[in-house]
């Protein structure tokens, strides 16, 4: 084992090679079983007498630390590893990290189980990764592994994957953008963490849509800015309730997150109309756009787009499996240079292996495969669940047609209970300020077809309460 000893000094050289590798121990850096170096290696890479490290072997053997065996060496001893903690230290974040909480693992928009592990998992944001096609994807993975290159590479993203992004999303989803207009990015998360670096200066304000994205919310928030709140309702974010000094406007207009409703084209057109007006900038999260189980969706923002003030973003971790951390975003020309300055201050690049291997699973259009295959199926359990909603007086389901997940608000004196193996996520969670409105938001990407009947009877038993009806009628004159 190649354990790293610094000496210092001329003081007591054993105490300080004991000390060391005792530390190494109970770390557990040096494990249990694992062999030390032979006191004469070790004392000629410290440059101090081998009596003097056989010393320290001696005593961490009488402590029954390490133990010696005949012709084979010295070894950790068999022992549980008591890790000790990092000190606790004194220095304190800002102060608005002290308001933003702590990740629990519970998923990408806060995930809540209503008794533990969930049989019947309504999680959001999920896809199912049964349905990825993992053999092809093994298959283009281990070609780039052997013919890749493992130097550094460019901030922007590889070059095959920008190319092949730019036609895709071309040809889907009508984005004007060429390859040098792209860049790669581990997710959506970090692409609106890039956009908040360049553009967000302490105080700045940001609008975004209430209900919305948390994880959104509160990346704003930790880089300084005024998050403010902006209503939606049937037709998407009401532009007229924007405030004036907004710097910068997050939307998902394909497909409202939570609510799942597309804004409407005259919403579209005003929203682009007051950036260029209030010299603001819009970001456009594409949110699970792909997945479409009605008419062609609406052109993005960025299409109609002519005075160069939105941001695209887009994400495969929907589309694909979210373990693989790759998404990007367009970016009008003047913001290209130091957004990829961002990129490369934050991690340099992404994992080029990864990425070459996208650009192949989009090149051989398997991705395109791969997306119809799991519209089919996200279309089918979208309909079963959308019509038991449609029938049930307690809940007013909001309208959808796209997407991984259903939302309905709750009817007037309607409540949720904990239920044993069903996982629900409520609407409140997704507002940040009051009054959030009672709700449920329903993903069917983690719940198989055949499990959904099961947990939708669960979800009637979790439903209590009953919706207020009107009010009785008094006696005939």
């Amino acid at each position: 084992m190649d354990v790293h000893i610094t000496l210092r000094g001329q003081g007591d050289l054993a105490a300080q090679v004991y000390r060391q590798l005792l530390d190494a121990v109970l770390d557990g850096r040096l494990r249990s079983g694992e062999r030390l170096p032979p006191t004469r290696e070790l004392a000629r890479r410290l440059e101090i007498s081998r009596n003097t490290v056989a010393v320290a072997y001696d005593r961490l053997v009488a402590d029954g630390f390490l133990v010696g065996r005949a012709g084979a060496g010295t070894f950790v001893a068999a022992q549980p590893v008591r890790g000790r903690a990092a000190p606790k230290g004194v220095v304190q974040p800002r102060a608005v990290w002290r308001s933003i909480p702590a990740p629990s693992w519970t998923g990408p928009a806060g995930f809540r189980s209503t008794t533990g592990p969930a049989a019947y998992d309504f999680r959001v944001g999920v896809p199912d990764p049964r349905l990825f096609p993992i053999e092809a994807w093994r298959r283009l993975v281990a070609r780039e592994l052997r013919v890749g290159s493992a130097g550094y590479g460019d901030p922007s993203g590889h070059s095959g994957l920008r190319e092949a992004i730019s036609r895709h999303i071309g040809i889907s989803r009508s984005v004007r953008a060429g390859a040098d207009d792209v860049l790669i990015t581990h997710g959506a998360q970090q692409a609106l963490d890039l956009i908040g670096r360049v553009l967000i200066e302490p105080g700045t304000c940001v609008a975004v849509e209430e209900p919305g994205y948390p994880p959104a919310r509160l990346l704003f928030r930790s880089l300084g800015a005024r998050v403010v709140g902006v209503p939606v309702d049937e037709e998407g974010l009401d532009v007229s309730a924007i405030p004036d000094s907004a710097r910068l406007v997050y939307v998902t207009p394909s497909h409202q997150f939570p609510l799942g409703t597309p804004m409407s084209p005259a919403r579209r057109n005003a929203l682009l109309w007051w950036a260029e007006r209030r010299h603001a900038v819009v970001i456009e999260d594409d949110y699970d756009s792909e997945f479409r189980f009605g008419d062609r969706p609406l052109e993005p923002l960025q299409s109609l787009d002519r005075a160069g003030r939105v941001v695209y973003v887009g994400s495969f971790s929907k589309t694909l499996l979210p373990m693989l951390r790759l998404g990007f975003l367009v970016a009008p020309a003047s913001l290209g240079p130091a957004l990829r300055t961002a990129k490369q201050l934050t991690d340099w690049h992404g994992e080029l292996p990864t990425q070459a291997a996208l650009a192949r699973f989009i090149d051989e259009g398997l991705l395109s495969r791969h997306i119809r295959k799991a519209t089919r199926e996200y279309a089918a359990r979208h309909a079963m669940i959308a019509e038991a909603l449609a029938g049930d007086d307690r809940l007013e389901p909001v309208p959808s047609a796209a997407g991984l997940h259903l939302c309905a608000r709750l009817a007037p004196g309607v409540t949720l209970r904990p239920v044993p193996g069903l996982a629900l996520e409520s609407l409140e969670q997704y507002f940040g300020s009051a009054p959030a409105q009672p709700g449920l938001v329903l993903g069917y990407g983690a719940i198989t077809r055949d499990a959904i009947p099961e947990g939708l009877r669960l979800l009637d038993t979790a439903l209590s309460g009953v919706p207020a009806g009107p009010e009785p009628a008094g006696p005939h004159a």
